[in-house]
């Protein structure tokens, strides 16, 4: 007889954390509710339009594309073959990192190839441990509470704020050009940055990420810079790389993608720069331990992956990048123009595939509903980034040209409910 299929608990104790964190992670929600209104309209299902979740639609370019192609067909000869390989990523890769993404500023040894920025943020994590009090932006990036949430270092949430206990929150809204008063901060061990901004698509300058620079080194702290979009930049003295600052690589870690650089978002590659002199208050090397963490839980990215890599960092790559970048920068200037046509105030969306719009005091869950319902397209609440981003609505500039163009006449429709 074949036994029966019976629910029963368990003698294991659940992590205690998971029991804190609020509904689920964001962009499974969104597509949850995506799901339900086609699943109750099946006549508008393929109507619906995507600009919500970050996700690249532009195929990988041709050359980028035969790098993988090429490091796939090596692992079906004698001499090409090859099997585990360094948990830090392959040095070929690694130098050109060093060399292309940074005109080496930093060095080859402190890139740490990966399958990811999410991923390795979480590594950081586990790196930093339960007794750091982390500071973000608000709104932010929901990977940044979440792991903090899921490693033990926060309380409860707050049910009037929304905040946890024990996260530093630092507001981030157009009163303050999108950048902390950091005189107004209380001290943090690790700050989370991310420039240019998801979701609100705001750039740091220079003088900006100079300040933050000093802060951390006056607190003795960590920044933690997430610079997943910094291809987007065109503007002139704008830095794309927190080591652009003086006095960055003693106090900073950066986390990088080829995401949205070339398409990769399913094809997963990452890297991580550790600067081989950051040192933790008794003076262990920041380097080793996240070493020990790549080494214990991480086999290295696909060796398949890392030719495309390679690929991407030649000559013909980087031009390949450049053009995919102008094309999702053309597709912003359409969803620009998308708030204009509303009468909405936008910010991001000129070095940034983000636009985020104002929405005068309405409930950005509300309107993420009616949108969905009366023009299927997609959107992003920005009270999913965090308390900060309520009364805000994020865009993404990753659809076809043909979708932005029919999302702004679609959207355009309902410039009724965002008049006084």
């Amino acid at each position: 007889l074949r036994p029966q299929t019976m629910s029963m608990r368990l003698n294991v104790d659940r992590n205690e954390n998971f029991a804190k964190l609020q509904a689920g992670y964001l962009f499974p929600r969104i597509g949850k509710a995506r799901r339900e209104f086609a699943e109750s309209n099946p006549e508008l299902a393929e109507k619906i339009i995507s600009l919500g979740i970050g996700d690249t639609t532009q195929p990988i370019p041709s050359h980028i594309l035969s790098g993988l192609v090429g490091g796939a067909s090596e692992l079906g000869t004698p001499d090409g073959y090859s099997g585990y390989g360094a948990e830090q990523g392959q040095s070929s890769l690694r130098a050109l990192i060093a060399d292309k993404v940074y005109n080496g500023r930093v060095e080859a040894e402190e890139v740490f190839v990966s399958d990811g920025a999410k991923c390795d943020i979480s590594r950081l994590q586990l790196m930093f441990g339960s007794k750091v009090v982390s500071a973000v932006q608000d709104p932010s990036y929901p990977v940044y509470v979440d792991t903090s949430v899921m490693m033990g270092q926060t309380g409860l949430v707050g049910a009037e704020s929304g905040q946890f206990e024990n996260i530093v929150y630092m507001p981030c809204t157009p009163s303050n050009d999108f950048f902390p008063d950091l005189d107004q901060t209380p001290r943090a061990d690790v700050y989370y940055f991310c420039s240019p901004n998801n979701p609100t698509g705001a750039v740091a300058t220079k003088e900006q990420l100079e300040r933050l620079v000093q802060r951390a080194l006056s607190d003795g702290s960590i920044i933690v810079f997430d610079a997943a979009y910094a291809p987007f930049i065109k503007s002139p003295g704008v830095p794309k790389s927190i080591f652009d600052i003086p006095g960055a690589k003693e106090c900073a870690i950066e986390v990088n993608s080829f995401s949205k650089y070339a398409g990769f978002t399913g094809v997963r590659l990452g890297w991580t720069v550790v600067p081989k002199d950051l040192q933790f208050s008794d003076g262990s090397l920041v380097r080793d331990d996240f070493n020990r963490v790549m080494t214990t839980c991480f086999n290295g990215a696909s060796n398949i992956v890392q030719a495309g890599g390679r690929a991407c960092l030649s000559e013909e790559g980087l031009k390949e990048i450049d053009e995919l970048i102008e094309y999702y920068l053309g597709n912003a200037k359409i969803l620009r123009d998308l708030a204009d046509d509303l009468g909405l105030d936008k910010y991001g969306g000129t070095d940034s595939p983000y636009v985020f719009l104002d929405l005068k005091g309405k409930s950005s869950w509300d309107t993420f509903e009616t949108i969905l319902k009366q023009a299927q397209v997609v959107t992003i609440p920005g009270q999913g980034f965090g308390p900060a981003g309520e009364g805000f609505l994020r865009l993404s500039a990753f659809a076809s040209r043909e979708h932005c163009l029919e999302a702004r006449e679609r959207i355009s429709q309902l410039k009724h409910l965002f008049e006084d």
